[in-house]
């Protein structure tokens, strides 16, 4: 099927990933921490880690660490691809793009965040941190080859206001969740803010989308940091991270409970290929087990160097097609 004639859409978290945007691994990191705008979530055992890679590339401090976190994303599209999946993968930063980044830094490894699929709608968010900001550069050539020839709409939101952070507004994919007609946004203050939220809201609800948002503790990143929809029915969660409970909708959904230390180690970040297919980290063994309790296989893969920048399977990747 050519590009021009293949579907972009993404029906539910756990629909069957048909074609999916899997993560490069480069980090430069801001000049020092007052650049960074924020503290980065980091998984709990990584501060010292990072904290010596202050206007510095990972590679350059960790160059063995840089290889396994290369290994790490190789090995996911090897499995996904044996699943089935078509996978595409960002291009990485020119020469000219590092050299503009400047003291601010770049980053290019979790695609989940600078855009996100919603439906049949592809939508560039605007992130937080600013060595983030323009990390949706090296998936354009993909969108542009992918997106713009599909039937899909393709939008952006506006641009934000000055200031570190600035007004916004925020919006990123790792606090986007869909379900059907349902979308849920995770709202901690540290990367979607209450503006982002109401831009997607007005942007989906003509199309029949009820967008709700989800409030998170201060020190979550992303939603996708608190929960995931496995398959109908059924959700991994950390309670200790949704204040208000799971959102309506699936309140009432059987739940796999993590705590407060498993997720800040990215136990609810795993990643469904289908409803019945599931891939997440062999720390989580527990979970997995769990999981495969309920007639769920589980792929493991080694994850524990992505998991040092806050993220794993979900933020590494960003489904163009999911549907069943």
């Amino acid at each position: 099927m050519s590009a021009a004639t293949q579907k972009v859409r993404v029906d539910s978290e756990f629909a069957r990933l048909r074609t999916v945007v899997v993560s490069r691994s480069e980090f430069h990191a801001p000049d020092n921490i007052e650049l960074l705008g924020h503290r980065m979530p980091v998984e709990p055992n990584a501060v010292a880690i990072l904290d010596a890679v202050w206007g510095k590339t990972f590679g350059e401090v960790y160059p063995d660490k840089q290889r396994a976190w290369e290994a790490e994303r190789d090995e996911l599209a090897d499995v996904l691809r044996r699943h089935g999946v078509d996978v595409l993968r960002p291009r990485l930063f020119t020469a000219d793009e590092k050299a503009a980044a400047g003291p601010v830094g770049y980053a290019n490894f979790f695609v989940r965040d600078p855009w996100f699929t919603v439906g049949e709608n592809v939508i560039e968010g605007v992130l937080q941190f600013p060595h983030r900001r323009h990390e949706v550069q090296t998936s354009r050539d993909l969108l542009l080859q992918r997106v713009m020839p599909a039937a899909a709409h393709y939008v952006s939101l506006p641009q934000p206001g000055i200031g570190n952070p600035g007004p916004g507004p925020f919006l990123e994919g790792g606090d986007v969740l869909v379900l059907g007609t349902q979308v849920f946004v995770g709202l901690s203050g540290m990367a979607s803010n209450a503006l982002g939220y109401h831009w997607l809201a007005k942007f989906l609800q003509p199309q029949g989308f009820n967008v709700t948002p989800v409030r998170l503790p201060e020190h979550v990143l992303h939603l996708d940091c608190a929960m995931s929809l496995v398959r109908e029915g059924l959700v991994i969660v950390c309670p200790d991270r949704l204040p208000d409970g799971l959102p309506a909708p699936v309140r009432d959904w059987e739940q796999i409970e993590v705590s407060e230390d498993e997720a800040a180690a990215m136990a609810t970040n795993g990643l469904p290929i289908d409803s019945e297919t599931y891939i997440t980290d062999p720390q989580f063994e527990r979970v997995g087990k769990q999981l495969q309790s309920r007639g769920i296989t589980v792929e493991y893969i080694d994850f524990s160097v992505s998991r040092l920048f806050g993220g794993a399977f979900r933020c590494t990747t960003q489904p163009l097609l999911r549907i069943e």
